[in-house]
């Protein structure tokens, strides 16, 4: 580079960058920070058309004003309409000063109050979509509860029809906490690969039999539920990964049963109410498993795991938390008969209660090719569940503090084992972990319950 360039009354060294490297540190700034830089130059307004990451939220805007503040028009009502009207118009001037330049990524946090803010969002979105964006992310805050208009554009829907006709999106995020409406009929997304919903309601069966199976590709699948009804019902060819997470248990007393229907699934990462039923559950490839559910007595008294856990057999990896434990055992009380896990190499297993406890013989018992245990919650173990692990080769302790109770009860789980050839412990982040306490636990370990010292890892 000229070094008068950098002399002074020159440009600026950051002016004489390529417009490309201009726009992509433009990308990674604010949006609003980023749209100011138009008012610098006639140069940098037009650079602004190059930034393909957009972040647009209302919430700073809406926090409520300074202590003495008040609207022109005196009135609190009257402040926030003026504040969203600011609002509407900086992202009007911003989709306006790209000039329909392709974009990446576009993020929208919005307060919907009324039915002029849905025909926003819509318009908002439109334009977008437009552009060949690839990622979207949503997060509608609904205050408005009426009817939205039907048009004949879009429907009886919160979002526009392009978005659900949209060939270049590969990543979809939407929530919260929305009911978005009856969606269009011929909704096809070739490219999508990831799709979160966040608390979002469908209009009847749309999201299983309109939208997932127009999504070829899809594979990544996640859905969070902490009100309204979760779907009961995931069917998809092509998911990889699962995550649902319900925590919501208004209405599962009225005999709600879930079905999985995804053949090619690897991950499956599944927290939820123990339910009714699980009548069809399809997992061919599943590899590993993540179970965290939680048993309520006052909606399903007698919850039915057989399906489920029939279904997910075939895997590689389970992890059971504790409420799972005490479900499945509360099941396996009532006649539930585990199925053989005929795959399965490792197992994390934690439990708080006696009854969880006495799940893990059983669960041994049916895993004949267990190599790995994972336990959590030794400070709990009642000692009186015995068991050999002959066949464990790696046993993992985790959150073990070093006390006389959790040397006992290690003493105890291992009665009847002659060899484990590693043993680890894991200490928790609040415990200390120096040389001496290496020492110690080497030798405690050794003297209390015979695990050769030098078969113990330790991780800080």
């Amino acid at each position: 580079m000229d070094s008068n360039k950098l002399g002074m009354g020159s440009r600026d060294a950051i002016s004489c960058l390529p417009q490309e490297i201009l726009g992509e540190i433009l990308s990674l700034l604010p949006t609003k920070l980023a749209a100011s830089t138009s008012l610098v130059s006639k140069r940098w307004r037009y650079l602004f058309a190059r930034v393909h990451n957009l972040d647009l939220d209302d919430s700073v805007l809406l926090q409520p004003p300074p202590e003495g503040k008040i609207s022109p028009y005196g009135d609190p009502i009257a402040l926030a309409s003026e504040i969203k009207e600011s609002f509407r118009n900086f992202v009007d001037r911003t989709l306006a000063l790209q000039c329909g330049s392709p974009i990446n990524k576009f993020s929208l946090s919005y307060h919907v109050t009324n039915n002029s803010d849905v025909v926003n969002v819509r318009r908002w979105i439109s334009n977008v979509v437009e552009r060949g964006v690839l990622e979207v992310d949503f997060t509608l805050k609904p205050y408005f509860r009426g009817l939205i208009r039907t048009d004949e554009v879009h429907g009886n829907c919160y979002l526009p029809y392009h978005l659900f006709r949209s060939k270049t999106l590969v990543k979809l995020f939407l929530g919260t906490d929305t009911n978005i409406g009856k969606l269009p009929p011929d909704v096809y997304l070739p490219a999508l690969k990831t799709l979160f919903l966040d608390t979002i309601v469908f209009d009847d069966q749309d999201l299983c039999d309109v939208l997932l199976p127009c999504c070829p590709v899809l594979e990544e699948l996640t859905f969070n539920h902490t009100a309204y009804f979760n779907p009961y019902r995931i069917s998809s060819q092509s998911i990889k990964k699962l995550t649902a997470f319900n925590d919501y248990d208004e209405g599962i007393d009225h005999g709600p049963a879930m079905s999985y229907d995804a053949p090619s699934l690897v991950s499956l990462d599944y927290t939820d109410f123990a339910l009714s039923s699980y009548p069809l559950v399809n997992f061919g490839s599943l590899v590993e498993a993540k179970l965290d559910l939680s048993y309520c007595k006052e909606k399903i008294k007698r919850p039915d795991l057989s399906g489920l856990l029939v279904g997910i057999s075939n895997v590689e990896i389970l992890h059971l938390s504790p409420g799972s434990a005490d479900v499945i055992s509360r099941c396996v009380k009532h006649g539930l008969v585990l199925p053989v896990f005929k795959n399965i190499v490792k197992l994390s297993f934690g439990s708080n209660n006696k009854r969880g406890w006495k799940l893990l013989p059983y669960l041994l018992k049916q895993s004949p090719k267990l190599e790995t245990l994972i336990i959590q919650g030794l400070d709990s173990y009642t000692g009186d569940v015995t068991f050999g692990l002959f066949q464990v080769k790696v046993l993992d302790v985790l959150g073990y503090r070093g006390t006389a109770k959790e040397l006992l009860n290690l003493k105890s789980l291992l009665a009847g084992t002659e060899c484990i050839p590693k043993v680890r412990v894991e200490f928790p982040e609040d415990v200390v972990v120096d040389h001496a306490t290496i020492i110690q636990t080497h030798r405690d370990l050794f003297t209390l319950a015979g695990v050769v010292p030098a078969d113990i890892f330790y991780f800080e």
